[in-house]
Parts: structure tokens; C-alpha cells; sequence
């Protein structure tokens, strides 16, 4: 059975992307513009002209947009999709460890850190028992990695004493992550640069894999993931590069965690014979939404000129409501989505009335608070995007570290993890005694246990504790090894954690049976999601194991470290959404409210830097860092700018953006001013303010007279 046709339903644009197949391609895709569409018929066309679907890899940021693309692709393409790779970034760099890593010293079994281990880990290398301090450490230590950077070349560079501190910091960190037998979310990305740069042979091996790469959301790759593209399509001539970059440099915001528009600026000068297609007409929005947006984009300096444009028609006027305080913006901005809901008259139509139809966005995570209360003082259901995820859950965490023991027997954090949970009679003076060991010995403190001489530390009761858990470990990994499909892996759960008393440990750590009873549920639904995926029933959002295969329950718990790490465990709730701007990237609704649109939250925190040439030496000196302040001020501002855009083109029907006369700074109210970029969006003052309150008044008076009216008529009847 053939394919469809792969172009089927494309604009002109859209097809011209699809069917460039020979040599470097950029898709410029505005926001709403069809880029998942192109990329899933690219792979189709590809496929079509007799590229091996294992050698198409299609590389995006998240699991959710992953598993969209893989859902979108079989759906088009069928069981031809099948093969081809479409994960994460991160997902790729385990593929590649796992396969290679040995050339770096690393077995396949590796664990991935999590945040909280990483925290840890680095108190322990940085004598601190302050959490914040440790974070500050991990925040720089990660952009460091972004940019290439190991704690030599860190170090070499580090400009202060704090920066030389923390390059101090990374070393010991770096040695403990080796003796660890461990990587962090940052390393699967470096490692593999690494990987690929120092071992011709292993480069040679992906570069033959890699017949076509597409690369969703380019535009947020960071200097490594540039490196690590470059090196996987090189090889060649670089005209003849196979791969497909599709971004959108005005929805570059993540510069603060290292993606750079650099990038963009690079790959015309890397691959001259780059083929650059615009994608323009937007399938989402009505045409006074991204007249707003296109206003609001204006003034940031262009790498390549684009205008969104749509045939969905003029729509709905985008409305800025003020409002005297925070408060007062909650309180307007549920009387807005109660006012749509109850209309029949706006041009949004009826089939845009669930909960789920709203999204009130804003600019950093503690503008959420007010919100949710008004929004619970109305009984409106509601969500709050990127919070808790699943996997943060301390009892997932706790079974999570007893998987990466199994797998990987010199981790340390997760020995400790496991060891303690449930508690087994090993105290923390037990512990510390076997970590000396371990540490004198240069040995995990697993492969410390069964030590001849461990006895002369560690003596009695506490030593037979150690001994019958190493030998539960070991005999967990052999039985997981061999536990394949989804009902053994049940079975085989429950019965460990009835084993464990792990249902007796939660009811026992909690003063609420409401609370335990709701912990466990969640670790019931874990067992069915990991039986799920050892059966094939489900697929990894990961991308790292295939749909229908039998699995064994220790490959599938291989794959846990990633999906624990960024996976994002969404059900389509009819609920109210509320996010920030940078979590709602990607995402679109029907009505968007864009909240505290004022100086000094969007754009956040600009001001000018008065104190820059404090301490500098010579008039030079001082102009030299005026103008560095200048640049880097500027820079901001662009970044801020795009967040704006983000979120007017999250909207599809109706836009509403409020801003506060009064905003909370600490604990004291200050004046505050609408955004600067709320003038940019160029709306017409006649029609834009709107107060809420005063259309749901009239509506509820309008329902009252049609009831009034209603009643009188069937009195007559009567």
C-alpha cells in the first residue's frame, strides 16, 4: 500500500519545504504557521524518495512535542513512520551513550541525576549545607556546560573569585559524577559533543546513521546542540548537508538558559548553499491578534523580515482591561471568562465555551496566587501549568532510586536513597561509616558492602542489614532482567512492594490517611505506567523504546532517569489554564488573558545600571562597561519583547491584556505603569477597553428579561 501523497493540503510555502530534499534547508515558521505539519510530511516525502526511515532523525525540545510529532507522522505516513527516530535532544544524547559511551569511560548503564541529587552531590563537593548556595553553584555549572565549558576550561577563564570558587566547586563535582558511574541533563548533550569530536570511529558510525535531520524549535538550541547537529551531518560537502532547521528567531526566550540566536546567524556562514523558506500564513489566530503581534515584534531588529498574516478573518478586537490592583485584575479577569462563557453573541462562537478554552498567562510563576484564589472564590476548575510533576513526587522518586541501583550499582545517591526507604535498621552512623569506606577504598558504597574488611567499620546487626540488602539488589536486577511483558511486570511490582512494605511505609509517614491513601494511588498508577510500557502498550515520550515490543522491566526502567527528568504528565482536564509565558510556548487556546502587563514584570526588571563603572579605573574603563551595561540592557529588552509576542500568539479567537495601577513589591504596594509594550501592539483606543464586570452585569440583566419575557408568554398561553 503506498503512502499519500506527502504535499496534500500544504500551501505553496509549506511545500516548497517539504520537497527540498538535497542540502541544507532553514524553515523560518511564524508562530501558528503549520511547522509540525511540515516536518511530519517532510518525513513522509522522505521516506517516499527512498530514504531509510531509521536514518531520518527528527530532534525537538520536549517529550509532548515528540510524542505529537510521532502520533502526527504514523497518522500521515502509517507503519512506515515506524522507524524513524523522532525524540528529544536529550533523548538522542542517551541513544548515543548508551551505544558509545564506553570511549568515554562510561558503561551503558548509566545513571541520569536528577535536580535534587545534582543539589546534593554539589553541597557534598562544595563543603555547604546551603541549599541556595548549591543551587547558584548548579545554575552557573549548567551554563558552563552549555557553552562547551569543563571545569579546566572554567576555570581558566573565571573573571572573579565567586566564578573561580565554583569552576573549584565543578571539579570535585566532575569526579564524583565519574566514581558515580553518573551524568546530569546537562551532560547528554556535552558528553556526546564530546563523544563525537574525540572518537573519529564513533563519529563516522552516527554520521552514516543520520541520512536526514530535522530539528524542531531551533531557534532555542544552545552553542553545544549546534556543535553536536554540526558533527552528526558532517562529513560532507557542506552543500550537500542533509537536515532541515525549523524555528522562528521572534520566539527566541530562552537566551537565560543559553539558547542563542547565534545560531541562526551561523548557519548561513557554515552551510553557504542554505535554502531559507518562509512560512507566513498563520492557521490560528484572527487577523486583529496578529496585527497586535506583528506591531509588538516591530522593533526588534530582524534576521530574517517575515510578516504573519491569516484568511480567518478580522475577529474579535484585542482587549486591555485596566484594573487598581492585582486583586481587582483577578477579579476582571474571571468576570471575562464567565462573560464569554455565558455569551452567545461573541464572534468566538459557541464551541469555544469549555474551561478548557481559557488561558490566563503571565510573566513569573508568583502572579499565579491571586488568580487561583479568585478563580476557587468562583468555583472555575482550574490547573496550574509546569507544576508538580509526577516524577517530583517523593514517592516516585524513592522507587525511581531502587531502578537506578538495579541498573547501576556505583550510584551512589540512589544507594542512599534506597537503603533508607523504607528504613531497614541502617542508621545514618552505619552509613557514614561505609561512605569513609568506600572513599578510602575508591569504591561505590554498593561495591563496598561485600568488602572482606568491611567488618572491622562496620560490625553486628548493622553489617547484616547492609549484606541482605546488596543481596536484595542483586536479586532484583536478575529477576527484572528476566520479567518481560506488561502482566509479569505487575505481578512482579506489587509483590516487591509488598515485600518492602512499601504501602505501610507511606501510611505511617503521614498524619493525614487522606494524604498516604493519595500517595500510594500514585504509586499504583506508576506500577500500571511501567507494566504499560513493558508490555508496548504505551510508548516512551522519550523516544527511546518502540511502541509493541515486549520489553524487560529493567530495559524499561532504563528509560525512567530520562522521563523522570523532562517528561510532562498532562491529561486534557476541562479546566482553566494558568502558565507562565515561557511554559505556554507551543501551546494555543481559543481565549488568552495576558496578565500584569506592566513596567517592571513585562519587561521584567529593566533598568539601567548606574553603578557600572563603580570601581573602575579610567574614564575608558568606566565607558567601556557603560556600553557593555548598554548592550546587555538592549539584548534584554528584545528577549522580553518576543516573551510579549509569545503570548499574544498563544490566542486564537480573543485577546484580552490587563495591567494594574498598584503591583506588590515585597511587602509594600507600588505605583506601576503599563507595559511599554501594550502602546507597541498599536490598537485602536477606541474600541480596546473593556470592563468585564459591566458586560456580565448586562448579560445576567438581558437573561433576566428573555426569563421575565419567557414567563409572561406562557402565562398567556395559559
Amino acid at each position: 500500500m503506498s503512502s499519500p501523497a506527502p504535499t496534500t493540503g500544504l500551501n505553496l510555502a509549506q511545500q516548497e519545504a517539504v520537497n527540498f530534499m538535497h542540502g541544507p534547508c532553514l524553515v523560518l515558521a511564524g508562530a501558528g504557521s503549520g511547522k509540525t505539519r511540515v516536518i511530519t510530511h517532510k518525513i513522509g516525502r522522505l521516506i517516499q524518495s527512498g530514504v531509510a526511515a531509521k536514518n531520518i532523525f527528527a530532534i525537538t525540545f520536549t517529550n509532548k512535542a515528540a510524542t505529537e510529532m510521532r502520533e502526527r507522522a504514523r497518522g500521515l505516513i502509517g507503519k512506515a513512520a515506524k522507524d524513524a527516530v523522532i525524540c528529544t535532544f536529550h533523548a538522542l544524547g542517551v541513544r548515543l551513550l548508551r551505544e558509545d559511551g564506553a570511549a568515554l569511560g562510561l558503561k551503558a548503564q548509566f545513571s541520569i541525576l536528577d535536580s535534587d541529587d545534582v543539589t546534593s552531590i554539589l553541597k557534598d563537593a562544595g563543603g555547604s549545607v546551603d541549599a541556595a548556595t548549591a543551587r547558584s553553584w548548579q545554575w552557573t555549572i549548567s551554563l558552563w556546560k552549555n557553552q562547551g565549558l569543563n571545569a579546566a576550561a572554567a576555570a581558566a577563564q573565571a573573571s572573579n573569585d565567586s566564578e573561580r570558587i565554583i569552576a573549584r566547586v565543578m571539579a570535585h563535582y566532575e569526579e564524583r559524577l565519574t566514581a558515580y558511574q553518573s551524568v546530569d541533563f546537562d551532560d547528554l548533550i556535552s558528553l556526546p559533543l564530546k563523544l563525537l569530536q574525540n572518537h573519529a570511529h564513533v563519529r563516522q558510525k552516527w554520521q552514516r546513521q543520520v541520512g536526514h535531520i530535522l530539528v524542531d524549535e531551533y531557534q532555542d538550541t544552545n552553542a553545544t546542540q549546534y556543535d553536536l547537529l554540526k558533527l552528526l551531518v558532517g562529513g560532507k560537502d557542506p552543500a550537500q548537508a542533509s537536515f532541515t532547521a525549523v524555528g522562528d528567531d521572534d520566539q527566541s526566550i530562552y537566551g537565560w538558559r543559553g539558547a542563542t540566536l547565534d545560531n541562526l546567524k551561523k548557519l548561513p556562514v557554515d552551510f553557504p548553499a542554505l535554502k531559507v523558506i518562509k512560512l507566513e500564513q498563520n492557521y490560528r489566530s484572527t487577523g486583529a491578534i496578529l496585527r497586535a503581534a506583528n506591531n509588538v515584534i516591530g522593533p526588534n531588529p530582524k534576521l530574517y523580515p517575515k510578516n504573519l498574516w491569516s484568511d480567518l478573518g478580522e475577529g474579535e478586537p484585542v482587549r486591555v482591561v485596566d484594573a487598581d490592583t492585582e486583586e481587582h485584575e483577578a477579579e476582571r479577569t474571571v468576570a471575562r471568562i464567565q462573560s464569554l462563557r455565558a455569551s452567545g453573541l461573541n464572534q468566538a462562537g459557541p464551541q469555544f465555551k469549555e474551561f478548557r478554552d481559557f488561558a490566563v498567562l503571565y510573566r513569573a510563576n508568583h502572579q499565579a496566587k491571586t488568580f487561583e484564589k479568585a478563580l476557587r472564590k468562583a468555583a472555575i476548575p482550574y490547573k496550574v501549568s509546569g507544576g508538580t510533576s509526577f516524577f517530583d513526587r517523593a514517592e516516585i522518586k524513592d522507587l525511581c532510586a531502587w531502578f537506578r541501583l538495579w541498573i547501576n550499582n556505583n550510584d551512589d545517591p540512589a544507594f542512599l536513597r534506597a537503603v533508607t526507604t523504607p528504613k531497614r535498621g541502617i542508621g545514618h552512623q552505619t552509613l557514614a561509616h561505609l561512605g569513609d569506606f568506600a572513599t578510602k577504598y575508591r569504591v561505590s558504597m554498593f561495591g563496598a558492602l561485600f568488602s572482606s574488611s568491611l567488618g572491622a567499620v562496620i560490625s553486628g546487626k548493622a553489617l547484616g542489614s547492609l549484606h541482605e540488602f546488596g543481596r536484595e539488589i542483586n536479586d532484583l536486577e536478575f529477576r527484572a532482567r528476566h520479567t518481560l511483558g506488561a502482566e509479569s511486570a505487575k505481578a512482579f511490582l506489587l509483590d516487591w512492594l509488598k515485600d518492602i512494605g512499601f504501602e505501610k511505609y507511606l501510611y505511617d509517614g503521614e498524619d493525614s490517611e487522606k494524604v498516604a491513601a493519595a500517595r500510594w494511588s500514585n504509586v499504583l498508577d506508576f506500577v500500571d505506567w511501567m507494566s504499560g510500557r513493558c508490555g508496548g502498550q504505551i510508548e516512551d515520550a522519550a523516544g527511546v523504546s518502540t511502541a509493541g515490543e515486549l520489553k524487560s522491566l529493567l530495559e524499561v526502567a532504563q528509560t525512567v532517569s530520562l522521563l523522570s527528568t523532562i517528561s510532562e504528565r498532562e491529561t486534557d482536564q476541562n479546566v482553566v489554564t494558568l502558565s507562565t509565558l515561557h511554559a505556554a510556548k507551543g501551546l494555543e487556546w481559543p481565549h488568552v488573558m495576558l496578565v500584569g502587563v506592566t513596567e517592571g514584570m513585562l519587561p521584567f526588571k529593566l533598568r539601567d545600571n548606574p553603578e557600572a563603572d563603580a570601581g573602575k579605573e579610567s574614564a575608558v574603563q568606566r565607558a567601556q562597561a557603560q556600553e557593555a551595561a548598554s548592550a546587555t540592557l538592549t539584548t534584554h529588552l528584545q528577549e522580553e519583547r518576543r516573551l510579549m509576542y509569545v503570548g499574544i500568539t498563544r490566542a486564537q479567537r480573543s485577546l484580552a491584556v490587563s495591567w494594574t495601577r498598584k503591583r506588590k513589591k515585597g511587602r509594600e504596594m507600588i505605583a506601576a505603569q503599563p507595559s511599554r509594550f501594550i502602546a507597541e501592539m498599536g490598537l485602536d483606543q477606541n474600541t480596546v477597553k473593556e470592563d468585564p464586570r459591566e458586560k456580565l452585569k448586562a448579560l445576567r440583566a438581558e437573561f433576566a428579561q428573555k426569563a421575565l419575557e419567557g414567563a409572561a408568554a406562557r402565562a398567556l398561553v395559559r
